[in-house]
C-alpha cells in the first residue's frame, strides 16, 4: 500500500520519526496505522534503506535516511488519523515501484515483491 504525501501528493510509503526510545520497526508500524490505517505484525529486520530530501517550510532541504520495514497487514481501518490528509491505495509491487519518486525506494519495493516472505514478521 502506498499513501500520498501531504505536501506534494506524490505516492510514498508511510514513514516518520521514532518517538522517544521507540524502536525503528515499531515507529514504522505506528506510522502505517496513522497514515494509512494499517495494523499488523512488523518485521524487526529492515528490507533496506533509501534517502530523500525533505523540503522544510523555510525552503531548505533536509537529507533523510529512511529504514523500510515490512508489515504483514491484519486489519485495514475504515477511519484512521490522517485519512483527510492522504489517499491510500493498494498496488502490485511492480506498479508501486514505478510510482514512487525515489529510484532506491522503487528498487526496494520491486525486490520485496519478488519474495515478501523472506522478510516476514
Amino acid at each position: 500500500m502506498l499513501v500520498t504525501s501531504r505536501g506534494t501528493g506524490r505516492w510514498v510509503l508511510p514513514k516518520g520519526w521514532p518517538e522517544g526510545s521507540e524502536r525503528l520497526c515499531d515507529a514504522a508500524a505506528r506510522e502505517a496505522a496513522e497514515e494509512a490505517g494499517l495494523r499488523g505484525g512488523v518485521a524487526s529486520q529492515e528490507v533496506g534503506r533509501f534517502y530523500y530530501d525533505k523540503a522544510l517550510p523555510s525552503g531548505t532541504e533536509w537529507r533523510c535516511e529512511v529504514h523500510v520495514f515490512p508489515l504483514e497487514v491484519d486489519a485495514v481501518a475504515d477511519k484512521w488519523p490522517e485519512m483527510k490528509k492522504r489517499k491510500r491505495r493498494w498496488f502490485r509491487s511492480s506498479d508501486a515501484a514505478k510510482l514512487v519518486s525515489e529510484p532506491d525506494l522503487g528498487e526496494l519495493i520491486a525486490g520485496f515483491g519478488v519474495n515478501p516472505r523472506k522478510f516476514a514478521a
